[in-house]
């Protein structure tokens, strides 16, 4: 029941989102880093990435698709990808989301899978409830440009 509520709770975050997908430049507003603080900051998200890196490479479903990339890269981008949309004072650098993993068979099922391994490593890291869904909200769109295999 949980992950069924889970699962709403991302859908309705991807609808929240593209409600504020404006940046504070754009609209005048400090930048909001409420839930940047709430994942510890720079050290949090280190080592949230750490665990969640861990997490996928222990899983089955998530093993072929981390096994062979350059982690540390992967981590660096991860906690800079997060630092970002919650808020932070990061920036992610490089490609899009889409070109990042175009030539990578992804399903839904797949996406899915990852943003459950998500879950586990926030819920080890004592991450609130409320913070998971926040972040979950945020990322969920962009499984327009990763999820590529029908």
């Amino acid at each position: 029941m949980r992950t069924l509520s889970r699962s709403f709770r991302l859908l309705l975050g991807m609808g929240l989102l593209a409600c504020a997908s404006l940046s504070p430049a754009q609209t005048g507003t400090p930048r909001d880093d409420t839930l940047y603080q709430q994942l510890g900051g720079q050290p949090g998200l280190v080592k949230l990435m750490d665990n969640f890196m861990q997490r996928l490479l222990a899983d089955a479903r998530m093993n072929p698709f981390f096994k062979d990339v350059d982690q540390a890269h992967v981590k660096a981008q991860l906690v800079d990808q997060f630092c970002e949309v919650s808020g932070g004072p990061c920036r992610l650098n490089g490609p899009d989301m889409k070109k990042v993993h175009s030539g990578v068979d992804i399903t839904r099922a797949d996406f899915n899978a990852l943003v459950e391994v998500l879950q586990q490593a926030m819920d080890a890291q004592g991450i609130a409830f409320t913070a998971q869904n926040r972040l979950l909200a945020k990322l969920a769109p962009m499984h327009r440009d990763i999820v590529n295999v029908p």
